[in-house]
């Protein structure tokens, strides 16, 4: 089985803090923190998906050449059918509209160097390993 494609942004704003987005309690790791995203369709372009969920998620507009590739994990567990999971970070430093949830959970802006103290999904938590790429 192939791995699900999972896209994820990191929105860095003026600041230079990361938006970060609290998955709701219902969902699979639910409360926990992650890089807000989601999977990428059959056929789709992981930039467009990306562009795509943030709107669904956050309700802003993102052009996808705004996103910059920043860093990807995988794990081979997990996924419909046991196929696994890649991960694809990208960094994005403009859109616009002003982030908010609209699928629950909860938003937070933090610094680069301070992810590692939030409870984050553990793919995400992986992924900081490219925070240099992210400005912390």
């Amino acid at each position: 089985m192939a791995p699900i494609i999972v896209v994820a942004g990191a929105l860095i704003g003026p600041d230079g803090r990361i938006a970060m987005h609290r998955r709701p309690e219902d969902k699979h790791h639910g409360g926990l923190w992650e890089f807000p995203g989601g999977k990428v369709d059959p056929g789709e372009q992981p930039d467009h998906a990306l562009a795509r969920e943030l709107h669904e998620e956050l309700a802003i507009l993102v052009a996808p050449d705004d996103c910059v590739p920043s860093g990807f994990v995988s794990s081979r567990q997990g996924g419909p059918g046991g196929g696994g999971i890649l991960l694809l970070l990208y960094a994005c430093r403009r859109w616009s509209g002003t982030p908010d949830p609209q699928e629950g959970g909860a938003l937070r802006w933090t610094a680069a160097d301070m992810l590692d103290t939030l409870d984050l999904a553990p793919l995400d938590r992986e992924l900081l390993r490219f925070r240099g790429f992210l400005g912390g």
